[in-house]
């Protein structure tokens, strides 16, 4: 009989969740990125300081522009091809207000949270 070695959790993680969706807010603006984990890079960003959104958003920085910055990452997302994504929260985050507007949103447009 053979026991194969159990695999490692970080090689797992990196198959089930290679893409992380990582937020930050400040009192002026709201972005919104998905990494790709093994590689490092940026698979899409939506941030409220595009000159392109600014303009239709009334304030940038409040939960309503949150809100739009999940459903435009969650259309660029389905565009690239990237169904899933896994969510990091900073110690201070908390699924309330901003956070869960821009999680909504993801939802919202057909973004899969794994």
């Amino acid at each position: 009989m053979v026991i194969l070695p159990t695999a490692k959790p970080g090689r797992i993680t990196k198959v089930l969740k290679p893409y992380i969706l990582k937020m930050h807010f400040s009192n002026k603006y709201v972005s919104a990125q998905v990494i790709h984990e093994p590689t490092a890079t940026i698979a899409s960003a939506a941030s409220s300081q595009e000159k392109a959104l600014r303009s239709s958003m009334q304030s940038t920085g409040d939960v309503a522009a949150a809100a739009k910055i999940g459903k435009i990452l969650g259309e660029r997302l389905l565009v690239r091809d990237i169904p899933a994504v896994s969510v990091s929260f900073k110690r201070e985050q908390r699924y309330h207000g901003k956070v869960k507007a821009v999680v909504d949103s993801l939802i919202a447009t057909g973004v899969k949270l794994v």
